[in-house]
């Protein structure tokens, strides 16, 4: 049994995105074709967003994200410490300076009291990740900032569909990035990315950025790179979408029945909604003790049971150097130890959801 289960998805949509794909082919506009365009449109208003800018990949996404709301070299870029890699990779691209802050105990979202402690008169954007398919609590990371005019730019990687009390994801912040890698819950068959704002310059730098500076062929206003998303991703994106509603409610409902099947078993910390929040289950984490045994007992027993993300970002080689040491972030250092991902999709059955409950309870009383 697969974390995801790409397979069945991809069956369910098999012969509409081959007709979208084969559209594509017979007009042979495999760069800016019509289908980005009104992928982008649908994209827009699935989130409440104004524009929608489609781009190369979901890291591209969030650094152009940045750019655009104005974070240079040298800035400081406030981010939760438990988010993948790709998040300060944004950040350290640009020249900024990624700076790490923990979570709350309850939902391992970015914590707003964390947020006001790390800003300082460098702070340029604080980037709320909207994590396992949740919304970060936004309203109050804005509070938390007061009048400081400090830009909120959403990661919405994992978030494709969900709402908070405050809105949608992907509409809440000054600008926002998301991904559409191909395990996410609107995902591509290959990379790809877009960017959401509300704000028409915010867009149009974005659109400059990603296209090498330039509006029109050979006029280059600004210093950019290439990241468009091509025709094809368009086209398979565009059949998706009209299945995330469906999709992301499978979810719920299979959320709901490992909730119900988890909830007397003695040992585990089950996953809770923010107060508000209507949640996409991009991923289904539980906490529990011993997690790698655990985990590779349920892997022995054929369940893709998983990890994320089991390094807090300033425990890592990769950012060894900004000179934060174990016990800086506490809450998700911990939570680092214990964080298990169950399999969860939607076309997951109640017997599969039922065998992975059953191993994890035999997992667990084994300890």
């Amino acid at each position: 049994m697969p974390l995801v289960d790409l397979v069945a998805q991809n069956t369910e949509t098999a012969a509409d995105v081959r007709a979208a794909v084969d559209r594509v082919f017979e007009t042979a506009s495999y760069i800016g074709g019509s289908d980005v365009g009104a992928f982008e449109q649908e994209y827009a208003e699935a989130t409440g967003a104004r524009l929608c800018i489609g781009v190369g990949n979901g890291t591209d996404a969030l650094e152009l994200a940045l750019r655009a709301a104005g974070v240079t070299a040298g800035g400081e870029v406030v981010l939760p410490v438990n988010t993948f890699i790709a998040t300060a990779e944004a950040v350290s691209r640009i020249g900024a300076v990624p700076v790490f802050a923990d979570v709350d105990e309850e939902h391992l979202l970015l914590d707003p009291d964390a947020v006001a402690a790390a800003v300082t008169s460098r702070t340029q954007a604080v980037v709320p990740v909207h994590l396992f398919g949740q919304v970060a609590p936004v309203g109050a990371i804005r509070a938390a900032l007061g009048s400081s005019g400090i830009p909120i730019v959403e990661d919405g990687a994992q978030s494709q569909g969900a709402e908070s009390e405050d809105g949608r994801a992907g509409g809440l912040g000054l600008v926002s990035s998301t991904s559409f890698y191909p395990g996410k819950n609107l995902g591509a068959a290959g990379d790809a990315g877009a960017v959401t704002t509300g704000d028409a310059e915010i867009a149009r730098t974005v659109r400059l950025l990603a296209s090498h500076g330039s509006e029109t062929k050979y006029v280059h206003e600004l210093i950019g790179f290439n990241s468009r998303m091509d025709s094809v991703q368009a086209a398979v994106l565009r059949v998706k979408l009209r299945h995330l509603a469906d999709w992301n409610r499978r979810r719920r409902v299979a959320a709901a029945r490992y909730a119900a099947l988890l909830d007397d078993v003695d040992g585990v910390r089950l996953p809770q909604s923010m107060p508000g929040n209507l949640d996409v289950w991009h991923l289904y984490v539980v906490r529990v003790d011993e997690r790698d045994r655990v985990m590779a007992q349920l892997n022995a027993a054929g369940i893709g049971a998983s990890i994320h993300y089991p390094t807090p970002l300033h425990l890592t080689a990769a950012y060894g150097g900004h000179g934060l040491g174990a016990g800086s972030f506490p809450v998700a250092e911990a939570a680092a130890g214990r964080i298990l991902s169950l399999p969860l999709y939607p076309h997951i059955t109640a017997d599969q959801q039922e065998f992975v409950a059953e191993e994890l309870a035999e997992a667990l009383r084994q300890s």
